[in-house]
């Protein structure tokens, strides 16, 4: 076979082996109430085997619940949910059994998140953060799940409870949408968190963010959309969603000059190996 036709099969064997995962997306959202047949279709044809829907918002209105239904809805769709910091000052004793029952309820829920910090916008008082944080990671950790873990200019408090609540867990989880410090992911790599990057990390200002992925081992790496949010470039200004978790892994990709399948290939690998799933 001359080298022109080697490489012309090699390009198209390729794209038969896209594999990618979008680990983390709010799919359940009212943004898809319209299309999310053909939302979930679109994923499927960009290669997207898997998606992690997380369910966030007021523990007590059923918006977690709705989190699993979506993903009991579709082939490759799983669950996640958890009180975000946002919404920490509504965590009480009913929605810790809430959720605990969310937990028990099916095996397509993978993981006890996102919770964390959010000093940015504040929405519920920084005491109440901390406190709602460490009692789910608590939680978590009694459940025998994963975490996904949110933190926004909040790296030192969420280092030190990771620290002081999750040490020894030996569960994992992940570092969802990281926009910290160096400092922070390794924390987060010390206590077995891998570390997804979303579609910030394509902005044009976010060469300090690429130089950190830079430097995060390609086993410890995950790609996302946090859908409806952060459309990567050259999509911006439109609603995201999970097909385009696939202009993300070759930004990323190309920070380790890898191939765009084989760094696909990868980081549904890092995704399996984490939640013991066959993608």
């Amino acid at each position: 076979m001359n080298n022109l036709l080697y490489s012309s099969f090699r390009i198209h064997l390729s794209s038969f082996l896209l594999m990618f995962v979008d680990s983390h997306a709010h799919i359940d959202g009212p943004e898809y109430d319209a299309d999310r047949d053909e939302v979930v279709a679109r994923a499927r044809a960009a290669g997207v085997v898997a998606i992690l829907n997380v369910g966030t918002g007021d523990p007590h209105s059923g918006s977690l619940e709705r989190a699993l239904e979506i993903a009991e809805r579709y082939e490759g769709v799983y669950a996640a949910a958890g009180v975000h910091p946002h919404d920490a000052r509504l965590f009480d004793e009913r929605a810790a059994e809430r959720l605990q029952q969310i937990m028990r309820s099916s095996p397509r829920v993978l993981a006890w998140g996102e919770i964390g910090l959010d000093y940015h916008y504040d929405n519920s008082p920084r005491e109440a953060q901390r406190e709602v944080f460490a009692w789910q990671l608590r939680l978590a950790r009694a459940a025998q799940l994963p975490v996904i873990i949110h933190s926004r200019e909040a790296d030192e408090d969420t280092a030190a409870i990771l620290r002081a609540e999750w040490s020894g867990a030996k569960l994992g989880g992940i570092m969802h949408c990281f926009g910290g410090s160096w400092a922070l992911a390794e924390a987060a790599l010390e206590l077995g968190l891998l570390i997804s990057f979303a579609g910030n990390v394509t902005f044009k200002n976010a060469e300090a963010l690429r130089a950190i992925a830079r430097r995060i081992p390609l086993d410890w790496l995950l790609v996302e959309t946090d859908c409806p949010f952060l459309t990567p470039v050259p999509f911006r200004g439109r609603r995201n969603e999970p097909a385009r978790v696939v202009e993300t892994a070759r930004v990323v990709a190309d920070l380790y000059d890898l191939d765009l399948a084989e760094f696909g290939r990868s980081t549904s690998a890092n995704f399996a190996r984490l939640f013991k799933l066959q993608l």
